[in-house]
């Protein structure tokens, strides 16, 4: 007897469209004439139809098990996060040019018997950086590159702030001797724009401001010389190093140490004890290599004449540092006159007379006169 459609024990007689399309039987040619019905059990072909498509479906499995297995994986994209203060390592500030700007020369803030002093600002990377010029009695503005130049650049500011800050008084003293000065206040100070917010790129941003007021004052005045006192003889250092150029320098207790090192000296001075530097700090190693922003790393670079001076009672930037880079840029075959001064403190007191005339007579020694 024929069994009944639906009815029988081979599980071919319950198949049903709807069952086909989860196994994507419908997309069969074979199949297309029987959607929606009941497939006859005597349906003519039917196992050979249904062992033909399984194994088609298994060879389809099969090779692209294959294809898989031969194809490369495909990796994946890992996005790199940018470094911007790379740019601010020494060998790539060596190698990069600095254009000059036109200096400017604004209002008068000192108008002295034998100098005066003026307000200057210059364009450094887009920003406007501020500063002051001494003049020598009886030089006007328009004149102001007819003489010799010195590039002045002060210490870490304790304090508040003003033009001239911690440079106006050899400023003077330079002035009273046939030199124009040029002392910038760098970002963030006197009228010059607000620097960078990152504490790091802000230092680094005190080298670029100073290579281009050096290459702004060099288009106008070959004759030039460069003074720097604490962190400013450490700014002093690294410009002589990333410029190469032989620019005869004064350094009054520079800050030599290796970075970072020589900003965590002081420290115990900050109000939260160095606490949110050394966070920063943390991060800034996790990028980038302090090695490669360590002035002492470079001083192979060093083509200049220097002066140093150091006072014995200075503890802020002991003797023992400059005693040490004196030894190490003398080894290194650099010229290098070292003199320290007696009882003088970081500010070269009580002494300060003798260590300024010293910078006087180095400058006019090393410097043409014009």
């Amino acid at each position: 007897m024929e069994p009944k459609p639906g009815r029988t024990g081979s599980p071919i007689g319950e198949l049903r469209t709807r069952d086909l399309e989860s196994l994507r039987w419908e997309s069969d040619p074979l199949l297309l004439p029987y959607q929606g019905s009941v497939l006859p059990v005597n349906y003519p072909g039917k196992f050979a139809m249904i062992l033909a498509y399984m194994l088609r479906t298994w060879l389809a499995g099969v090779l692209l098990a294959v294809v898989s297995f031969l194809s490369p994986a495909v990796p994946q994209i890992k996005q790199i996060a940018p470094l911007p203060l790379k740019q601010y390592t020494f060998a790539n500030l060596h190698q990069r040019e600095f254009k000059p700007s036109s200096i400017n020369i604004t209002q008068k803030i000192k108008d002295g018997q034998k100098y005066s002093v003026w307000e200057f600002w210059f364009n450094s990377d887009g920003k406007k950086a501020s500063g002051t010029i001494n003049l020598p009695a009886g030089v006007a503005t328009t004149s102001a590159f007819t003489k010799p130049a010195i590039v002045m650049l002060h210490g870490f500011v304790d304090g508040d702030y003003y033009p001239g800050y911690g440079t106006e008084h050899l400023a003077a003293v330079l002035a009273q001797n046939g030199f124009v000065t040029f002392a910038p206040d760098y970002l963030g100070y006197g009228s010059s724009d607000k620097p960078s917010a990152d504490v790091f790129e802000e230092r680094f941003q005190t080298y670029t401001v100073t290579l281009n007021l050096i290459a702004s004052v060099r288009q106008y005045q070959k004759n030039l010389g460069l003074w720097g006192h604490s962190n400013g003889g450490q700014i002093a250092l690294s410009v002589l190093e990333i410029s190469g150029q032989n620019i005869p320098t004064v350094l009054w207790a520079p800050v030599s140490k290796p970075f970072p090192y020589n900003i965590l000296f002081y420290t115990d001075t900050f109000d939260d004890q160095g606490k949110t530097l050394r966070r920063e700090l943390a991060q800034f190693e996790q990028n980038y290599d302090v090695e490669d922003y360590s002035t002492p790393n470079f001083f192979d670079w060093l083509n200049a004449p220097i002066m140093l001076q150091q006072g014995s009672a200075d503890t802020l930037v002991p003797q023992g540092w400059s005693d040490q880079l004196s030894q190490t840029l003398k080894g290194k075959k650099k010229d290098v006159t070292y003199k320290v001064y007696s009882g003088n403190d970081h500010n070269m007191l009580p002494g300060w007379d003798k260590a300024a005339q010293d910078a006087v007579n180095f400058f006019k020694k090393t410097l043409s006169s014009s």
